[in-house]
């Protein structure tokens, strides 16, 4: 980041902070300064007072799972770790810990405050340094052991520490850069400790265990002093914040062997107990309006609750309802084929990662909320594997959940969505979703996207017109532009603008407000009008009126949209289609081609340019992104004209083949 851009995102970065905020800054600033000092210090001597839970071999796993386990420990022996979504990556034997695996930049190891995790010629791609040091992958090396009773297990994990605490001393090096990544790495640290078998393991025997416990200890109090001294706030205070208090909370729980464990436990329980309440909606949506973030907050709650079960302080119901409220919206947007629309930024990061499959982790969430909210379930019949080996390793009685809370739902105004379609949960499903929400979380709503009054559609449990998703968040700047931008979503575009104004790659300072000026009476007889202000910054401001009309008897969607405005202005409507899907522009209007069901649209207006856009580059139109740093093209219609008050009005019609 060259000096100009650097000032620029300082600028507007401070145009997003309160007065009390700007000052909770200044004393950050301090804070590491101060910590410097710190950096070299050993923790004071900790008492042996670790907590072990009863946690005996393993989970009951069928062959083809132990083998699957063990071929992916040895995959991590040899230096093969998964990161993001199913990509594996050579990280080197001994592991290369402050080393990018994707650009081979090796990160300085000096203190962590002196490090710019945004220089790629610094630290290479944080994320991925990041991802590989959660920890996640240990995890794996200690189900190994447990399905096994192998000691080579043990001894991989001994290296493996090993290798980190020596590469990463307290303070020191990119992965001391985010409290953040520090909470995930204690709860990955926790699940590990569990699973060898805590304070009585023989990962600790002879003199090299007991100096690797006691370097771990080390570690371990310098992970919670840092969160406890550098925890997210104010406009920074997402999921960031939550997965820092879970953190904490696992690691000050699980090793409360220092004077200040209880606080720190204390402080971050009251803590997650106001955020699982706050960041998400009455209806139970994050409030991020990012689904990915939705799933990944969700993992982090799920798990601190656990533990309170487990170590017998249990949470109480209202922190067990908002879960619930979660994971009800969840299993709404779903569609019946597992998808979830890529709404808001994803960037495939995960909690924990104990299934060896490349499961679709809302499955995952759903299933873990069923075998233990569900008033009919039995935790003992969980089928899913991810699922089993959470429950073994934090065992405990079922939380307090309320029982009345009904499955699914389709309107969330509060949040800001509503579903519409047909045949929810059956082979011929129509489901779509309006996004009539804000555009994200406080003051830079940093994962949202600008994408007012966009829609969503699958048929079948077959994406039709889709959200393209994140593609990478460190890429060159119009990746993340688009991406992230209006022309990226099935909405409509004004003057070649954005409808809210961008700050920085995760920072919005203009943000376009939805109103619902007609709410529907049910999705399969669905008639919505909403509006935004996103484009009333304009010189002639204009304003995005939609309204849309689903029939449910005739499998019918129309969408009108109006601007208005006194001067005429350059109007673009976008379609995006799934990949996989045959789209065809023809003069009879717009034919599209499922494996199950063709969709036909037609478009009214005046003076409309229809045109298919597939994978360009200058400027990006017509990429579609279903993990972290993978794009493939798509096809997007896009329909131009130049109005200030003619409408602009698409009708689709939906026929099943069989």
């Amino acid at each position: 980041m060259n000096a100009t851009v650097r000032i620029g995102w300082l600028v507007n970065r401070l145009r997003c902070m309160s007065v009390a905020e700007l000052g909770y800054r200044v004393r950050q600033a301090a804070a590491t300064q101060l910590g410097r000092r710190r950096a070299g210090r050993g923790a004071p001597a900790p008492l042996p007072r670790a907590l072990t839970l009863r946690v005996h071999g393993a989970p009951a796993l069928d062959a083809a799972q132990i083998e699957a386990l063990l071929l992916d420990a040895e995959r991590i022996c040899a230096g093969q770790v998964v990161l993001f979504a199913g990509r594996p990556c050579d990280v080197g034997v001994p592991t290369a810990w402050n080393r990018d695996p994707e650009t081979g930049v090796l990160g300085p190891a000096i203190y962590a405050g002196d490090i710019a995790i945004g220089e790629r010629e610094q630290v290479g791609d944080i994320k991925h340094v990041w991802e590989l040091n959660r920890h996640l992958h240990l995890v794996r090396l200690a189900q190994a052991w447990a399905v096994s009773g192998e000691v080579r297990w043990l001894h991989a994990i001994e290296q493996q520490l090993r290798s980190w605490l020596d590469q990463c001393p307290p303070l020191t090096g990119p992965n001391w850069t985010s409290p953040l990544e520090l909470g995930i790495r204690l709860i990955n640290w926790s699940l590990l400790w569990q699973l060898v078998g805590g304070e009585a393991s023989r990962l600790f025997a002879g003199e090299s265990g007991q100096a690797l416990r006691a370097d771990w200890l080390d570690s371990i109090h310098a992970h919670c002093s840092t969160i406890a001294r550098h925890r997210s706030r104010h406009s920074s205070a997402n999921n960031h914040l939550i997965g820092e208090l879970a953190g904490l909370y696992v690691g000050a729980s699980t090793w409360p062997c220092w004077k200040e464990s209880a606080a720190w436990a204390g402080s971050a329980r009251r803590e997650l107990e106001s955020e699982a309440v706050a960041q998400f909606s009455r209806d139970g949506v994050n409030r991020e309006q990012a689904f990915a973030y939705h799933i990944f907050s969700s993992e982090f709650l799920f798990v601190a609750g656990l533990f309170g079960q487990a170590s017998g302080n249990p949470f109480p119901r209202p922190y067990w309802a908002a879960l619930q409220r979660a994971l009800r919206f969840l299993r709404s947007v779903r569609d019946v084929g597992g998808n979830v629309p890529a709404v808001g930024d994803a960037d495939d990061g995960c909690v924990f990662r104990l299934d060896t499959g490349a499961g679709e982790r809302a499955a995952q969430l759903l299933a873990l909320g069923a075998a233990l909210c569900s008033a009919v379930a039995d935790p003992a019949g969980v089928t899913h594997p991810g699922v089993r080996w959470l429950l073994h390793a934090l065992p405990g009685k079922r939380p307090d959940c309320d029982p009345h809370q009904v499955d699914t739902g389709w309107a969330f105004p509060d949040g800001g969505y509503l579903l519409f379609g047909n045949h929810f949960g059956e082979p011929n499903e129509i489901k779509g979703m309006l996004d009539c929400g804000p555009l994200g979380y406080l003051g830079i709503a940093a994962h949202g996207h600008a994408d007012a009054l966009s829609m969503t559609l699958s048929v079948g449990g077959e994406p039709c017109l889709v959200d393209p998703g994140t593609y990478s968040y460190w890429q060159a700047p119009k990746w993340r532009d688009y991406f992230r931008g209006t022309s990226a979503h099935n909405t409509v575009r004004i003057d070649g603008q954005d409808q809210s104004v961008s700050g920085g790659r995760f920072m919005w300072l203009r943000k376009a407000q939805a109103t619902i000026e007609r709410m529907p009476s049910s999705p399969h007889d669905f008639d919505f009008r909403g509006s935004h202000d996103g484009y009333t910054r304009l010189p002639d401001p204009v304003r995005h009126v939609r309204s849309l009309r689903f029939d449910g008897a005739a499998n019918t969607l129309t969408v009108r949209d109006e601007v208005a405005a006194r001067k005429g202005h350059k109007v673009e409507l976008f379609w995006h289609f799934a990949p996989e899907l045959d789209v065809r522009l023809t003069s009879q209007g717009l034919s599209v081609r499922g494996q199950r069901f063709v969709l036909q649209m037609q478009a009214g207006g005046s003076d409309l340019q229809l045109e298919l856009v597939r994978g360009a580059e200058n400027p990006p139109l017509g990429w579609y992104s279903d993990s972290y740093e993978s794009k493939r093209p798509c096809e997007v219609l896009r329909i131009t004209t130049i109005s200030s008050a003619v409408p602009v009005e698409c009708r689709f019609t939906i026929t099943f083949l069989h």
